[in-house]
């Protein structure tokens, strides 16, 4: 896979080429290493792979993305060039990272790329075609509150001012591209996804993520996780158990 955009953190699974690869996309703000359990819990079962956003970690010097639709296609072409055809993968994206996996998906679903054999959906609501309200951020002190209502573990970097003037200039364009954001209407996907959702999600109504479901025209799966918007920090063992199983399941068709 391409390193500028892919970071791994656990080992490739057999290592053989045919292992299930999961490839993730992190959250507004995060980093590929937002992934690091999850890649852990999976080692021996998927190569899971980190999508890298510009502007954070190893690539903080860079300009940040602030349209999501050309990022996905950025990322579909990379990996349309390392997809090796007949190995089975998926994508997993949580929050921001839901709407880039499905966007990403249907740019493959256009191109003459292998399609991912699943979707798994995190932590964000369906997408239409006028942005959500928490989306519509302006200014930093509105940036700043919203973040602290998501919660997660990564709040401690709200009151170390050195770390806040590090992060600041990803997540202003991120939820920048977040505000701007549009579906366009299209064909639902034919491949299954499973959309996973906290129970106290401040920003995510269960109802609201169940709206995905309409986006697929194959059979697909629906949990609700005990926590909030970042429900993923506590559940990181039965999120594994999920991707394990949906893996294994396409593998042996």
């Amino acid at each position: 896979m391409d390193s500028v955009w892919f970071r791994r953190f656990a080992g490739p699974g057999t290592g053989d080429g045919t292992t299930p690869q999961l490839i993730c996309f992190p959250h507004a703000g995060g980093a590929a290493s937002a992934y690091v359990a999850l890649s852990r819990a999976l080692a021996a079962d998927a190569d899971v792979l980190a999508v890298q956003y510009p502007a954070r970690q190893d690539r903080r010097k860079e300009e940040p993305a602030t349209d999501l639709t050309a990022l996905a296609r950025t990322i579909a072409d990379a990996l349309a060039r390392d997809l090796t055809p007949g190995r089975p993968y998926a994508f997993f994206g949580h929050s921001m990272g839901a709407i880039l996996a499905y966007e990403t998906a249907r740019l493959l679903a256009q191109s003459a790329a292998p399609a991912p054999v699943r979707l798994f959906l995190s932590g964000r609501g369906a997408p239409a075609p006028e942005p959500l309200h928490s989306d519509l951020i302006e200014g930093d002190a509105e940036l700043l509150a919203a973040i602290r209502r998501l919660g997660g573990t990564g709040q401690g970097i709200l009151d170390e001012p050195e770390l806040l003037e590090m992060a600041l200039p990803a997540l202003r364009a991120d939820y920048r591209a977040l505000g701007a954001y549009r579906w366009r209407p299209g064909p639902p996907l034919d491949l299954p996804f499973t959309v996973l959702v906290g129970a106290s999600d401040p920003v995510v109504p269960t109802e609201d993520a169940r709206g995905w479901l309409g986006h697929s025209t194959r059979e697909s799966r629906m949990r609700v996780f005990p926590g909030g918007h970042f429900y993923l920090d506590e559940a990181v063992a039965e999120v594994a158990d999920e991707v394990r199983t949906s893996l294994a399941a396409h593998a042996a068709v």
